[in-house]
């Protein structure tokens, strides 16, 4: 099977709202008058970002999901993306699967496959995704007040219990582990909760390098310290039954540096706590609030006698590892 061959096989779909979509040199998209486009990339490297172990389908829908969750993070309405796909050889079945888990998801939304580009190399997947906000709305890292609460969304740590499972580092319950293997190659995107939160938070970033690490981005952005407690880590919506079963310390270093949880983060004043309560309500998704903006620079976290810990948990760094 040749590349066009594979392209017009597995990625082609007529255009939808595209005015062109797959098939040109350029994609062409007629934005809403008055609309931001907020634009976004992600890669996935087989042997960094995903085992190959992983199924094609649910690697299909991650690859568009992770690109989703930053479009989330803004607050942004998903249009469009791009695909450019590098692949070792042409695997049929590996194609059908893939095929099926990205356009699962891209029809949940929706969001339409408008271009790129397929290659022969080590596998290698990289979407652009498009999405867009009114002027204003966009939910941003620099915007967080002091005296702001902190809040996650969903639950977090159970990407990294996975992981650290498959290593034989730790072990758990075939139901356990299923739900959290899930959790890291198949993650749901908060598109829904990042639009309700459009004037609600005042800063927001999507957990995917570590909880601790990116709400790093969001302090140095909006020129805050914060005070994180742990409390939460003990008993909470964002402490997963599997990760109940892990010793507390373990359970906090998976929470705060785990990374892969594609949750969102975010501020918001404390009078808009009912409201953002409402948001998760109808977002289908829990909120949690786990500490607060402060002045100054920096993070603290408490532990659960709510004195400064020393410890420091480290997200991910690509160059660091």
């Amino acid at each position: 099977m040749g590349e066009f061959d594979l392209i017009t096989r597995y990625f082609t779909r007529p255009a939808k709202r595209a005015v062109i979509g797959v098939g040109d040199d350029c994609a062409l998209w007629q934005c809403q008058p008055g609309m931001q486009l907020a634009v976004s990339s992600d890669m996935l490297v087989e042997g960094r970002h995903f085992l190959n172990t992983v199924p094609p389908k649910r690697l299909g829908h991650k690859a568009l999901a992770v690109n989703l969750s930053d479009l989330a993070a803004s607050g942004a309405k998903p249009l469009a993306f791009t695909l450019a796909l590098a692949l070792p050889r042409v695997d049929e079945s590996w194609l059908q699967g893939f095929s099926e888990g990205l356009f699962a998801l891209a029809d949940q939304y929706p969001c339409e496959l408008v271009g790129g580009d397929t290659t022969q190399g080590p596998l290698n997947i990289c979407i652009t995704v498009m999405g867009e906000v009114p002027p204003g709305d966009a939910l941003l890292r620099q915007g967080a007040q002091v005296g702001d609460d902190i809040y996650i969304s969903g639950s977090v740590g159970d990407a990294r219990l996975a992981l650290e499972v498959m290593r034989g580092q730790l072990s758990l319950h075939a139901e356990d582990f299923e739900a959290c293997r899930r959790r890291m190659e198949q993650p749901e995107p908060r598109v829904a909760l990042g639009l309700a939160l459009r004037g609600l938070a005042n800063a927001c970033i999507d957990v995917s390098d570590g909880l601790v690490g990116d709400l790093g981005h969001v302090l140095k952005a909006s020129q805050v310290a914060a005070v994180l407690t742990t409390d939460w880590i003990q008993d909470s919506a964002a402490i997963s039954p599997a990760m109940q079963s892990l010793p507390f310390a373990k359970r906090m270093d998976m929470a705060l540096a785990g990374g892969d949880d594609y949750e969102l983060l975010f501020t918001a004043s404390p009078d808009q706590a009912d409201a953002v309560q409402e948001a998760a309500n109808e977002s289908g998704v829990s909120v949690t609030c786990i500490g607060r903006i402060t002045s100054g620079s920096g993070l603290q976290v408490l532990d659960l006698q709510g004195v400064p810990m020393s410890r420091r948990f480290a997200s991910f760094d690509h160059f660091a590892h």
